[in-house]
């Protein structure tokens, strides 16, 4: 039987605006969160960046105006803290443009910053007068710095990520896309099977599959309804763990 959590049921995703679904989630019941949540940089959905068919890429992408970043940001993440276990952890990534919103927003929300990872990807936007960008951010935080998951798969864990974007040609596709070997490194770091895993910002439903596929039980919110029910198929057909 699927655990409650108020109105909403784990592993299942839902469709509607994370900042009034997270505030029905129960407090102290979430172990991870792992979130890519709009960057304000006036994205474009359907720009042919990166080599992608134009007609493959959905619509729908939902920015957040520059000038209201930064309260975005606090009052989503004050409810992560709130919904998230006394021994939960926080990965959040963030492009270079508003990385400061984010770090104020976890300092003022109470969190403590374990890692500043960087993810290094393949490619990036071409530029003529500055520096490819080819990498994310991922803040890696806590609620208590003294009690949290943390599996060391690997002898030495450096804090530099190099994993490819995926391709997907001639498929259907979201307009940012988290690979699947990124999100499985960090749930094998820092959940065990069992553990719940909350993405309030599923787009293409990365988390949530993977969550599935390693044994964990996920739970998911989305705006977009396209993006919602490409998830929601992607979860369906991903094994369980």
């Amino acid at each position: 039987m699927s655990q409650q959590l108020g109105p909403f049921t784990a592993d299942r995703i839902y469709r509607g605006d994370a900042l009034e679904l997270m505030r029905s989630i129960p407090s102290d019941v979430i172990d991870l969160i792992v979130t890519d949540p709009p960057f304000a940089i006036n994205f474009k959905a359907k720009r042919l960046n990166y080599n992608r068919e134009g007609s493959n890429v959905m619509e729908g992408y939902v920015e957040v105006p520059a000038d209201e970043y930064a309260a975005f940001t606090y009052t989503w993440l004050k409810e992560a803290y709130r919904v998230l276990k006394k021994s939960g952890s926080l990965y959040v990534f963030s492009g270079w443009n508003r990385l400061q919103d984010i770090l104020d927003g976890l300092d003022k929300a109470g969190f403590q910053t374990i890692n500043h990872i960087i993810w290094k990807y393949q490619f990036g936007v071409f530029t003529q007068r500055k520096f490819v960008t080819s990498h994310y951010h991922i803040l890696f935080v806590v609620k208590n710095p003294r009690a949290y998951t943390f599996n060391k798969m690997e002898h030495y864990p450096e804090d530099v990520w190099v994993i490819n974007r995926e391709y997907w040609k001639g498929k259907r596709k979201t307009p940012t896309k988290l690979p699947s070997d990124l999100v499985k490194k960090i749930l094998l770091y820092s959940s065990n099977q069992g553990d719940l895993i909350l993405d309030p910002y599923l787009g293409s439903g990365t988390v949530a599959a993977v969550s599935k596929e390693l044994g964990r039980h996920f739970l998911g919110f989305e705006i977009v309804e396209e993006y919602y029910n490409f998830a929601a198929d992607r979860i369906m057909a991903t094994e369980q763990g």
